[in-house]
């Protein structure tokens, strides 16, 4: 009952609210917000989001209109509240919370699941509490929501929660609007939700793996003891399988790392506290606040330093072993983000004596999919894991964790000296999208409201959807490389729910221009059994429209785009290009690239880095650029291999021609004796990049955006850039020359690669500055995979802004592959506005 209303004329209104609203307490927070303003009336989800209808005085309804938008719950976000008058309901006295109703067309956003929160932490710490030590504590303010969900609106029932019951005492607690648990879905406890069991691999041959009274009491006890005896625990997650190992011991990563087939890329990280990463990592105020963030993202950081004292390193907090992250000075680490997480950090803390770090990473074999059920995990992982952690509450999607790292923010100020935000300095740079993030979708103009779902395919490596709904595109969870069946199951997975999630079908589709693309074949298909629309956008055209639709600028613009490989429009491979785009009018054309090289065996010179480098010394000796004579780091063991590659190049056979940035660091690395051989992709720009970080301080500066410009100009290589066939060419060639030069005249390697990334800055954004004056253009957008180099994206905003030029930067989406299906799916609805015209 409401309290007492005034004598005043009273009025009706309705706000119907539309964003992430559902699942997040926006509901109860209404019915207090009414309680306090003496309001009667109704909130309910709909899906169009919620409405409210709130009746009271004029002046206290339109006070509730102000404290809705200025006061929300922590996990809500508005992307719009529509409101208007309708007549007065006489004799009402209460205000309720009425049953969900659904229809199409909504304009609902779902909640990216959310780590534990302070408030559950505390339940489950308090011996007195029901939840103690329960591993699937939850409230409004945090838990699972995405990967539970089947549908909207949502409710319990189109949850994985709806098989289970709930007692009276947490029915109580979902039906009372005044407590932190009301309507929350996937409210549980002891006594009626979800149970843990524990699975070894002796049980797992002989097909005891069901729960029993024994596996359940001792789960989480057998669990840490697997893991302090060096095992390797299968652990189902919030989105998916992860596989868990002793961080500090090293026997047991290089078991994994060989189960795996994994041997050198880097391993994440989890820690129970704030404390232990402090301990392991140089941590900014900035770092931790992504770390402690609701999304609670694995976050790329600095390694702490430790003294060499040989074994007694191993007594300290920081102690990590090399394995851990072999090419790179920055682990990635998270916090404890599950209850069921937090519950084992706090058992394994009794049994340590150091804070305990473990490994947490995909349980998977290398190209597939995580693994999403109990049967599936036991059968998959059975050469990978020695033990089983499983549950019986259903993951529905898959979602693996998402990466990121701090946006290069130039030592807090930007080109011309003004000091940066402290949100500035916090907004994370992805690298991989998923967990805590997805659906969150990106806004697009409100022009765009009424125009049609288009879906953006994505490209064949780090894989993604994007769907659009009215202002938003959707680019959904990080997929992975689409190089096997299973892995294209769970890509048509993803679109699938998507679609029935945000209740849209695609009027149009857009995929790469790679014919062989697996994505390409899907979008063929589809669209001819569905007869839609289907344009094909070359892949850095994609990248383009990625990150000027991230930006808002749908006007004439530049863009680098810097990756690894991409089929251009002429049938060779790109990925150093500068590319003029007006993506309102779907318009784009090259302008400039980095002068061609060869890839000595195709595919084979990526994976052998030592390749390129030989094939760009001998393009340095048909420029007639003089080389001294040179380090040859990889003969000793390429001798033969190196004789046969030198022949490909003089006869030309299997020697595509290739304009890519990624495989230009490729060769430096190799020439500097970084990389020879890769295991995994980027490997040998991870090593150039951390090779930069460990020059000496006078060039450490630099890279830091804390030189003075003559110190600056003196350790930047003149790079040439000529117009050639009507498009600029920075000259690669020329580049390679000063590194190789460098070295032949004694430079640290280190140096050297801090000056090949002061160098191709400058010479990028001086190719940038010459088209821009050409155009008339004055921003340039910046994408690709090689923007993930935390050092080249820092140091290219400052060398363009040196040319007049406003730098455009992904800021919600990965600047690699992990992006592009938004640029697509933009693309598509122009095409299509140009299609009615």
């Amino acid at each position: 009952m409401m309290k007492g209303m005034s004598k005043q004329p009273l009025v009706r209104r309705a706000f119907v609210a539309s964003g992430q609203v559902q699942g997040v307490g926006f509901r109860p927070f209404v019915y207090r917000l009414a309680a306090e303003g003496g309001l009667t009336g109704t909130v309910g989800n709909t899906s169009e989001g919620v409405r409210m209808e709130m009746q009271g005085t004029a002046a206290e309804v339109q006070r509730f209109g102000h404290r809705l938008r200025a006061e929300l719950p922590p996990l809500a976000r508005l992307t719009g509240v529509d409101e208007h008058d309708l007549p007065v309901v006489e004799d009402e006295t209460a205000f309720r919370i009425v049953s969900s109703s659904g229809q199409a067309a909504h304009s609902v956003l779902v909640s990216p699941d959310m780590g534990v929160c302070a408030d559950c932490l505390a339940d489950m710490r308090n011996p007195a509490n029901p939840r103690y030590q329960y591993a699937f504590t939850n409230c409004t303010n945090c838990g699972p929501r995405y990967t539970i969900t089947r549908s909207i609106p949502y409710d319990r029932a189109v949850t994985s929660m709806s098989c289970f019951p709930l007692c009276p005492r947490c029915s109580a607690e979902y039906a009372d609007p005044a407590d932190r648990r009301f309507h929350a879905q996937p409210v549980a406890c002891p006594t009626c939700g979800p149970r843990l069991w524990f699975v070894d691999k002796a049980a797992a041959s002989k097909g005891n793996t069901a729960p029993t009274a024994e596996n359940q009491q001792q789960a989480l006890e057998q669990a840490v003891q697997t893991l302090l005896h060096g095992g390797i625990l299968a652990l189902k997650g919030l989105g998916g399988f992860q596989l868990a190992c002793d961080a500090r011991n090293a026997q047991s990563l290089q078991e994994l790392r060989r189960r795996k087939t994994r041997p050198h890329k880097p391993l994440a990280l989890m820690v129970g506290d704030l404390a232990t990463a402090r301990a392991l990592c140089d941590l900014t105020p900035e770092h931790e606040a992504l770390l402690q963030s609701p999304e609670k993202p694995v976050v790329l950081c600095p390694r702490r330093s430790t003294p060499q004292h040989g074994a007694a390193i191993q007594d300290d907090a920081a102690y990590l072993p090399h394995e851990v992250a072999p090419d790179t000075g920055k682990v990635g680490i998270m916090l404890a983000y599950t209850p069921l997480h937090a519950v084992l950090f706090s058992r394994l803390a009794e049994c340590t004596a150091l804070p305990p770090v473990l490994v947490m990473t995909s349980a998977n074999a290398g190209g597939e999919p995580i693994c999403l059920g109990n049967r599936e995990a036991l059968a998959r992982l059975d050469h990978l894991a020695d033990a089983w952690l499983l549950h019986d509450r259903d993951i529905l999607v898959r979602v693996d964790d998402s990466v990121v790292t701090l946006q290069p923010s130039l030592s807090g100020a930007d080109a011309h000296g003004t000091p940066a935000t402290a949100n500035q300095l916090a907004e994370p740079l992805f690298y991989r999208r998923a967990r805590g993030y997805v659906p969150r979708p990106v806004f697009l103009p409100k022009t765009e409201q009424n125009a049609p779902c288009v879906l953006g395919t994505g490209a064949e490596l780090k894989a993604t959807i994007c769907l659009t709904r009215g202002a938003e595109a959707f680019v959904g969870q990080h997929i992975g490389d689409l190089e096997n069946p299973a892995t294209l199951n769970f890509y048509e997975e993803v679109a699938a729910h998507l679609e029935k999630l945000l209740e849209v079908r695609p009027e149009a589709l857009v995929c790469d221009a790679h014919p062989d693309f697996l994505s390409t074949r899907y979008a063929e298909a589809r669209a001819e059994r569905e007869g839609l629309p289907l344009w094909r956008l070359q892949h850095h055209a994609a990248h383009a429209a990625a990150v000027l639709a991230e930006n808002s600028h749908y006007g004439p613009a530049l863009a680098l785009c810097l990756d690894g490989t991409g089929l251009g429009d002429d049938g060779t491979v790109w990925g150093g290009e500068l590319l003029f785009m007006e993506l309102e009018q779907a318009q784009w054309r090259r302008v400039g690239r980095l002068a061609p090289f060869a890839l000595p065996g195709g595919d084979a010179a990526v994976r052998q880095p030592w390749r390129i480098a030989l094939a760009l010394r001998s393009l340095c000796e048909q420029a007639e650029i003089p080389l001294p004579s040179l380090r040859t780091p990889w003969l000793p063991e390429q001798a033969q291999a190196a004789a046969a590659v030198t022949e490909m190049l003089r006869r030309g056979i299997n020697c595509p021609p290739t304009s890519s940035c990624g495989r230009l660091f490729d060769a430096v690395a190799a020439q500097l004796g970084l990389c020879l051989d890769t295991s995994y992709e980027g490997q040998a720009a991870i090593r150039l990049e951390d090779a930069a970080n460990r020059a000496n301080e006078h060039v450490r500066a630099a890279l830091e955006g804390k030189a003075r410009d003559k110190d600056m100009a003196a350790l930047v290589w003149p790079v040439g850039i000529a117009l050639h066939h009507d498009l600029l060419e920075m000259d690669s060639a020329d580049l390679f020359a000063h590194v190789a030069q460098a070295q032949a005249q004694g430079m640290d390697a280190t140096e050297a690669a801090a000056r090949f990334h002061l160098s191709l800055a400058r010479a990028l954004a001086g190719m940038a500055g010459r088209a821009a004056r050409k155009l008339g253009l004055n921003c340039v957008g910046l994408t690709g995979g090689v923007l993930q180099n935390a050092t080249l994206a820092r140091l290219l905003p400052l060398a363009l802004a040196e040319q007049g030029l406003t730098a455009l930067t992904h800021h919600e989406l990965p600047p690699g592959d992990g992006g592009l299906s938004l640029g697509q799916a933009v693309w598509g609805r122009r095409m299509l506005a140009r299609a009615k015209l």
